[in-house]
């Protein structure tokens, strides 16, 4: 019998046909969309993996109502990512010739950070006025990500507003679909305020009526961060002090967002130190290598028992 040749599968858009799929099913690529026939858009499970304001921009997208901050972009015009833009817009250019990107969008594609790179790119040459509604279907002529286009060791600080008064220049006032948006987009804002403390990044308090919460975007690996937390939990540690208690975490973007119920009675402001204190806790517990005791590997399974998933 003649020996068989293995063919080696081609690279399909610059992926490696061996390595793990980017939607994160665990297959091999050329077992799942690479595959013939798969799909032809790869999803990918952690869009903005690389940059240091991977956590920041996950909040941004996910659960912070109205903000704004600058894109530390490597070269062009200087862009500015929203949350949020009037009549749920891709990009556009204010009337002082501000140009905008939003990040909270209906998506074209499997790829966030692509879509939002294509939106960037759009707003570097665009004129004032110009809107782009949408991120239109990618025709492969610009395979660019967000990665490409930013300084990926520049982190970002948010700047948070209690409404949506800066869709308009200063000075402007909104007419038309514009106005209506705005009143819209106003009456739904939840309270919110960003922790500021040493070590506390991307941890956001929230006013939801009935009570507080803190939802806290963490870099580490998911099965890391878990074992870290069941060490605390079992120790009874895993809480930011008296009127808090874990609630309980949901995944959003290949990273883990654990979040805790909060006295609403007290304002934002008193819960930057415990934060402080909690995330000096978590680091010491990720630095222990010592095996999990009964009590914390019970502790892990009730962690992801009160886990949920978010694209």
């Amino acid at each position: 019998m003649a020996k068989r040749t293995a063919v080696k599968d081609a690279p399909k858009d610059g992926i490696n046909p061996k390595q793990p799929c980017p939607c994160g099913s665990g297959k091999r690529y050329k077992a799942c969309h690479g595959a013939p026939g798969g799909a032809t858009d790869v999803i990918v499970s952690r869009p903005f993996e690389g940059l240091a304001a991977e956590c920041e921009l996950i909040a941004l997208r996910e659960f912070v109502p109205s903000a704004v901050v600058k894109l530390p972009v490597k070269d062009g015009r200087e862009v500015t990512l929203a949350t949020v833009l009037p009549m749920a817009a891709a990009g556009l250019i204010r009337g002082d010739d501000v140009p905008f990107v939003g990040l909270q969008v209906q998506t074209r594609s499997g790829d966030i950070s692509r879509d939002l790179a294509r939106a960037v790119q759009w707003a570097q040459q665009a004129k004032t006025g110009d809107v782009l509604p949408v991120v239109g279907p990618d025709n492969g002529e610009n395979p660019g990500r967000l990665q490409d286009l930013l300084d990926p060791e520049a982190e970002i600080t948010p700047e948070l507003h209690t409404d949506f008064i800066w869709w308009m220049p200063e000075g402007t006032e909104p007419t038309g679909d514009v106005a209506l948006s705005l009143e819209r987009a106003n009456a739904a804002i939840l309270p919110t305020e960003r922790l500021d403390a040493p070590g506390v990044k991307a941890a956001y308090w929230v006013d939801a009526g009935d009570k507080a919460h803190l939802r806290w975007v963490r870099p580490e690996p998911e099965e890391e961060l878990l074992t870290a937390m069941a060490r605390l939990a079992a120790r009874g540690e895993l809480d930011l002090g008296e009127g808090s208690r874990y609630a309980g975490s949901f995944r959003a973007h290949g990273l883990l967002v654990p979040v805790w119920d909060l006295d609403r009675e007290m304002h934002a402001r008193e819960w930057a130190e415990p934060a402080e204190a909690l995330g000096q806790r978590l680091l010491e517990a990720l630095a222990s290598d010592e095996p999990l005791s009964d009590a914390e590997r019970r502790a892990r399974e009730g962690l992801r028992g009160r886990q949920i998933t978010l694209r």
